[in-house]
């Protein structure tokens, strides 16, 4: 298939290039400038120099694609621009084509919740409450396969923006990494080898539509992520932390999310994508793998 992908030269945009790479498909990147176009094209994809926020630009070259990938996010107050322009012109180019368009959320839409599934109500807190109504539009358009897969916290390959906060962790006096709250929340995890693997997988079934939730069935604690943590960087442990800390050094609306308490099974992509997880954990990537300094 010929896929459009938006961030490619992220975190998850540019596994989800490998992935598709590796399985046959070709893949045109969209980009801002050339630096972005010469590094994805060293990668195997052709590369598209294009503001997404041009609607007749983006959906003139969506056109020309089989499928489309939605992962570009700026990560701060435009990013609700961003999605409804590339969705605009999106449904300006798959109506009535029945081609699939996939775009990435965040687990945090269902808010605090140890049961989560694509059924659950949603409970945005104010960081990403933005988000529901953008992809209510992707799943409700007609003519096109419409997907969002909502990701726990992506890790892997030494990045990603959550593992880099817990490594960055304040200190105790001491020397011990502080933990974002008391430590006694659950995080929802997934490999971002693994996440590529789903979104290829979305792709390549024609009956795939809809939420799915992304996560590899690992619920640790804030505080053995921590600790963990405190591993990779050479720290001697990790102390809890309080509400109010992580309020003061995060901001409200951040805090808010890192102190939900969260878990889910995602039986839905492993009953209907045949979708294993099969990458190591985050606890074991910051003790073992990648983060080791």
């Amino acid at each position: 298939m010929k896929i459009a992908l938006t961030g490619a030269t992220g975190f998850v945009g540019s596994h989800v290039l490998t992935d598709l790479r590796e399985h046959g498909h070709e893949v045109t990147a969209f980009v801002r400038d050339d630096a972005q176009a010469d590094r994805v094209a060293a990668r195997g994809a052709t590369p598209a120099v294009v503001d997404l926020y041009d609607r007749p630009a983006v959906a003139g070259l969506l056109r020309d694609a089989d499928g489309a990938i939605h992962t570009a996010s700026p990560g701060d107050a435009t990013s609700a621009g961003l999605d409804s322009a590339v969705v605009d012109a999106a449904l300006d180019a798959f109506a009535g084509t029945g081609k699939p368009y996939l775009q990435i959320s965040g687990l945090w839409v269902y808010g605090p919740n140890t049961a989560i599934t694509e059924d659950s109500p949603f409970n945005a807190p104010p960081l990403v409450a933005w988000k529901t109504p953008i992809e209510r539009r992707v799943l409700s358009a007609t003519g096109m396969r419409g997907a969002v897969l909502v990701s726990g916290t992506a890790y892997g390959d030494g990045g990603g923006g959550l593992p880099g906060v817990l490594l960055g962790s304040p200190r105790d006096d001491t020397g011990n990494l502080i933990m974002i709250g008391t430590g006694r929340q659950h995080w929802v995890t997934v490999h971002v080898a693994d996440l590529a693997d789903a979104f290829r997988r979305v792709l390549e079934d024609d009956s795939a539509r809809g939420y799915y939730v992304i996560g590899n069935g690992e619920h640790p604690t804030v505080a053995e992520l921590t600790e963990a943590a405190a591993v990779a960087v050479g720290a001697p442990g990790a102390v809890p932390g309080s509400d109010a800390e992580a309020r003061a050094r995060l901001g409200d609306y951040f805090a808010e999310v890192l102190l939900g308490d969260q878990a889910t099974a995602a039986a839905k992509a492993r009953n209907e994508l045949g979708w294993h997880p099969a990458r190591p954990s985050l606890v074991s990537e910051f003790r073992h793998g990648s983060y080791r300094r």
